[in-house]
C-alpha cells in the first residue's frame, strides 16, 4: 500500500513538472547541431558487449553498465567497482556468455524505479537460458548500496521468444512513473507470425504497466482497456524491434527507434499529450515504405526520420540532449548506427516541420546511448568503452 500511495503522489508531481517543462523549454531547434563543437571523452573501459548506461535518479551521480552477458556494472566518478552490482550471467540466455559470435539475447534492460532512492526497487529485462524474455524486480541489498540482492523480489512476466532475434527488452519509466517495455516482433525475417499489428500478443509493441503493487497491474487509460482481442497492456503497436526509446525529460515526448528489416531503419514519435494506441507500420510498412504488400493502416504513424541500408544497417536510439555542457547539442534528439558507428541528429524546426541529417562518423559500435542525472549524454561502445559528449575544447 506504501508503494501505491508513493506512487500516485509521484504520479501527480511528475505530470506537474513535465507541464511546467513545457512551457519554459523550447521545442524546436533552428537548424542542426555542429559535430565541430562536441568531442566524445572516455569515461571508462574495459567492459565486455556493454548495451546501456543509465543512472538510479536517486541524487548519487553514480551511473550503471549492463553488460549483455548479465552482468551490471557500478561506476562512481568513472571508476567501475570491483564487484558487480548484479551478475545474472548464470540466468541468461548461454548464447549471450559465450566468447565470439552474434546473439541478440541476454541481458537487455534496466530501469530504476522513481523511488529507487527509498525503495530500492529496480527493473530488468533478459532472455533466460530457454530464450524466453523476462521482466523482473529486484532490490537493492540493505546491507551495501552498491550492490543488490542476488533473488528477485518478483518476476513481473515472462513473454515466449519464438525465434532468437528481435527480442527488444528496453525498459523506461515515463513522466507518468509507469514501466514502458519495448518487445520484438518475435524473430526471424519479415514477422512471419504477422506479430506486429496482431493486438493479441505483446511481440510487436511497447508495454504500459503500473509496477506499484507486488506484480503489476493494467492502467486504467491505457488504449486497449476492455477492447476484445486486444491485450490491455499494449501502449503501441506495429514495431519490428525498437531497440531504446526514450523520454525527453524536458517534454514528456516519446522517440522510439525500431530496428529495420533490410533496407531502412526509423525513428517514431508520440507526443506526451498522446493517449497511446498508435501503429507504427510494421510489417505492412518498413519505415516510411510498403513491405508486406497489404493496404497502409488507415491509422499508421510515419517515421520523423529514417535512413536507408546505403548508410547504416541497425539503428541505435539515443535521447534529446537537455543537458549543459553542450548547448549546440539542446533540442537535438541523437541516434546512430551499430553497423557503420554513423551518428545522426533530429529536430523539429521552427515550422513545425522535422528535419535530420548526419551529425558524426564514428569508429564505434553504437549499440546505446545513455544519460546521467544532470541530462548530459553518452555513447556505448559494444566494444567495451563508455563516451560522454562533451564540449569540444
Amino acid at each position: 500500500m506504501k508503494l501505491r500511495y508513493w506512487f500516485a503522489a509521484l504520479l501527480v508531481s511528475m505530470l506537474a513538472l513535465t507541464a511546467a517543462a513545457q512551457d519554459d523549454v523550447p521545442t524546436t531547434r533552428d537548424g542542426a547541431p555542429d559535430a565541430s563543437k562536441v568531442m566524445l571523452t572516455p569515461v571508462a573501459n574495459g567492459f565486455v558487449r556493454p548495451l546501456l548506461v543509465t543512472h538510479a535518479g536517486d541524487g548519487t551521480g553514480w551511473l550503471y553498465v549492463v553488460e549483455q552477458g548479465g552482468t551490471i556494472w557500478l561506476l562512481i566518478d568513472g571508476e567501475r567497482q570491483p564487484t558487480p552490482f548484479l551478475d545474472l550471467s548464470d540466468r541468461v540466455s548461454p548464447e549471450a556468455t559465450q566468447e565470439g559470435g552474434y546473439t541478440e539475447r541476454g541481458l537487455l534492460g534496466l530501469a530504476f524505479a522513481p523511488d529507487y532512492a527509498d525503495s530500492g526497487f529496480f527493473y530488468v529485462n533478459y532472455t533466460d537460458i530457454g530464450g524466453n524474455t523476462v521482466l523482473a524486480r529486484y532490490a537493492r541489498s540493505a546491507d551495501d548500496p552498491m550492490t543488490a540482492d542476488p533473488d528477485p523480489v518478483s518476476v513481473l512476466l515472462t513473454q515466449q521468444q519464438p525465434f532468437p532475434n528481435h527480442n527488444g527488452g528496453h525498459l523506461a519509466f515515463g513522466p507518468d512513473g509507469y514501466l514502458y517495455i519495448g518487445l520484438g516482433d518475435g524473430g526471424s525475417a519479415g514477422d512471419p507470425l504477422e506479430a506486429g499489428q496482431d493486438l493479441e500478443t505483446w511481440l510487436g509493441k511497447i508495454l504500459r504497466i503500473d509496477v506499484s503493487t507486488e506484480l503489476y497491474t493494467v492502467p486504467a487509460d491505457n488504449p486497449f482497456v476492455g477492447v476484445d482481442d486486444a491485450r490491455e497492456e499494449i501502449w503501441a503497436f506495429g514495431l519490428r524491434n525498437p531497440w531504446r526509446f526514450t523520454f525527453d525529460r524536458a517534454t514528456g515526448d516519446l522517440y522510439i527507434a525500431d530496428v529495420g528489416q533490410n533496407q531502412w531503419e526509423e525513428v517514431n514519435f508520440q507526443p506526451a499529450d498522446s493517449a497511446g494506441g498508435e501503429n507504427y507500420g510494421w510489417n505492412v510498412y518498413e519505415a516510411s515504405h510498403p513491405y508486406s504488400g497489404a493496404s497502409a493502416p488507415a491509422d499508421m504513424i510515419l517515421p520523423i526520420a529514417e535512413y536507408s541500408h546505403g548508410e547504416g544497417v541497425s539503428i541505435s536510439g539515443g535521447y534529446v540532449y537537455r543537458g549543459s555542457a553542450v548547448p549546440d547539442l539542446v533540442g537535438a534528439y541523437l541516434y546512430g548506427d551499430f553497423g557503420t558507428g554513423v551518428m545522426w541528429s533530429a529536430w523539429r524546426n521552427p515550422s513545425m516541420e522535422w528535419e535530420s541529417g548526419i551529425f558524426m562518423d564514428t569508429p564505434y559500435s553504437i549499440s546505446s546511448f545513455g544519460e546521467d542525472e544532470a541530462g548530459e549524454l553518452y555513447l556505448v561502445d559494444y566494444g567495451g568503452t563508455i563516451y560522454r559528449f562533451d564540449a569540444a575544447s
